[in-house]
């Protein structure tokens, strides 16, 4: 489940590489490779998932551990193959990540053209955009009307929001000291 999970966190940057080149990778997989290295990290130092870290909670010795391995309280040697191990990891669930998206290239080409074009689609709308179907399951003629009265609007994800009152008279908030 973890290797799935750091495959799918790395897919972002093998789709950027993929559709772009990796000359022309931008910033935005930053967020996605944080999580994978807090993820591999948790995987060898605290889940005992690398066979040459062992079934070893580093967890107490990475008290702390914000993201080098300079505050282990663990030999040099030992923080070297934390680091190896996670760069491992990521390194594989890359490799994953990107041999999916190369194998299934025409399917998430589909699938991005789609969110392009709709913005928001269900499961059962991805799978249809995927396979080369309109979203919409219903698309004759015949009944059309009628289903669209029927369907209710989708929600978006970003929640609507009222503009905050202003307090009444000047009372403007003095700095503290």
């Amino acid at each position: 489940e973890c290797e799935e999970k750091l495959a799918m966190t790395m897919a972002g940057k093998a789709a950027e590489i993929i559709k772009y080149g990796a000359e022309n990778v931008s910033n935005g997989p930053a967020g996605d490779i944080q999580q994978a290295s807090a993820l591999a990290r948790a995987m060898v130092l605290q889940w005992g998932m690398s066979d040459k870290g062992g079934n070893i909670d580093y967890g107490e010795a990475a008290e702390g551990y914000s993201g080098n391995t300079a505050g282990l309280s663990v030999s040099a040697s030992t923080k070297e193959l934390i680091e190896e191990e996670v760069r491992r990891f990521i390194t594989e669930a890359y490799d994953r990540a990107f041999q999916i998206l190369t194998d299934k290239h025409d399917e998430w080409e589909r699938l991005a053209q789609g969110l392009l074009e709709y913005e928001t689609l269900t499961g059962d709308e991805i799978k249809r955009v995927m396979n080369g179907e309109p979203p919409n399951a219903g698309d004759d003629d015949s009944g059309a009307a009628e289903a669209v009265e029927e369907k209710k609007p989708s929600l978006t994800a970003v929640p609507k929001t009222k503009p905050k009152s202003k307090p009444s008279g000047d009372m403007e908030p003095e700095p503290s000291t």
